[in-house]
């Protein structure tokens, strides 16, 4: 009977004290971590001292052994609620440090020695601040660059449009050659902003797939029909392989515009006299699509930025003054990876290989 009263004296002061605590915590719910963990190690203090001093008081032990284990029972509640503020106060310093860190100008730097769950944190937002500062500098280089080109075309066909109104030009020949190069450079200028409203959605995670079973040798008799007027015009010959059916589901129009930007992307960096070959096969389980051209090889150090939005350097592979602003690699990236593929590139015989991996229907 002794027993059940003593359970029943301490589960009902533990009860008390921890509802004191739980409204005291959601008082204090806006303060410090550290003040939120004092009071934790108080509530379990309180209530342990709680229940022992009242059965000590009350029914068991009287005279100095009573004295005797208020002291002990005094000296544990102090020594543990030294080591909750120690640690209250480490867990603060910590917190203190990575929001110093998170608010210091400049490179973000995880500081290190923090608690496990708040080092994750640090180490979470020092990768999240790199791939912020990546793509804000991809960000401010693909404004310039297109700024550049679309710099270019408007100064040309400005002064032809000025030459025309001012009645500089008047000869029928000049007149016609002038309005076809303005034509030619409005299109050109419709299919930049084509390409930049296509990679904003593929960025904004925006790219809306309508699949369907189709075959990929019929996606390369498109891609070739559609290229073929820019291949005869620049001398280059362009040949097809596609052997066995090859199944996939994919967005026909959307892959049919990867395939084709990498076939543009071939032709115009293949000299005249040059081969560019398509492909289509099965390959360790995947459906293969390949374009092989003559273009020299690119650099090895460049070969991992090939895919890069704004990659500006010497020998990277984007259309100049031929065609686009050099988006037709990285929009093909993002609409292969909108399928589950893979795309990548290697340097191979007189030229180079693209090539694009699906998965099999």
């Amino acid at each position: 009977m002794n027993l059940l009263k003593i359970i029943a004296v301490t589960a009902g002061l533990g009860t008390l004290v921890a509802a004191a605590g739980l409204a005291i915590m959601w008082r204090l719910r806006g303060r410090s971590i550290g003040v939120m963990m004092a009071v934790v190690a108080a509530v379990a203090v309180v209530a342990t001292l709680a229940g022992v001093v009242a059965i000590t008081l009350r029914m068991l032990i009287e005279g100095e052994a009573r004295d005797l284990v208020l002291s002990v029972v005094a000296v544990g509640g102090l020594v543990g609620l030294g080591v909750a503020f120690i640690l209250g106060r480490r867990v603060v310093a910590a917190s203190r440090r990575l929001v110093d860190a998170v608010r210091t100008p400049g490179d973000f730097t995880a500081p290190q020695g923090l608690p496990a769950e708040l080092q994750t944190i640090a180490n979470t937002l020092e990768e999240s601040f790199a791939r912020e500062r990546a793509l804000e500098g991809a960000r401010r280089e693909l404004v310039a660059w297109v700024s550049h080109d679309l710099r270019t075309p408007l100064a040309g066909m400005r002064a032809m449009a000025e030459a025309l109104e001012d009645g500089v030009v008047t000869d029928r020949e000049t007149v016609l050659r002038y309005h076809t190069q303005i034509r030619l450079e409005v299109e050109r200028l419709s299919g930049l902003v084509d390409d930049l409203f296509e990679l904003s959605r593929i960025h904004a995670g925006a790219l809306r797939l309508s699949r369907s079973r189709i075959g990929l040798a019929d996606l390369v008799a498109d891609t070739m029909a559609g290229a073929e007027a820019l291949a005869r015009a620049k001398g280059v010959r362009l040949s097809a392989e596609a052997g066995e059916v090859v199944p996939v589901e994919a967005d026909a129009g959307a892959l049919g515009r990867a395939l084709r930007n990498l076939v543009v992307n071939a032709i115009r960096h293949t000299p005249t006299d040059g081969t560019v070959l398509l492909r289509a096969a099965v390959h360790v389980g995947m459906a293969c699509l390949s374009v092989a051209d003559c273009c020299g090889g690119i650099p090895e150090a460049d070969l991992p930025r090939v895919f890069e939005v704004a990659f500006t350097g010497e020998s990277a592979r984007t259309p100049t003054g031929e065609g686009g602003a050099g988006l037709g690699l990285a929009i093909a990236q993002g609409i292969v990876e909108a399928h589950q593929g893979l795309i990548g590139v290697v340097n191979e015989g007189p030229g180079c290989r693209f090539e694009i991996r699906l998965p099999l229907s």
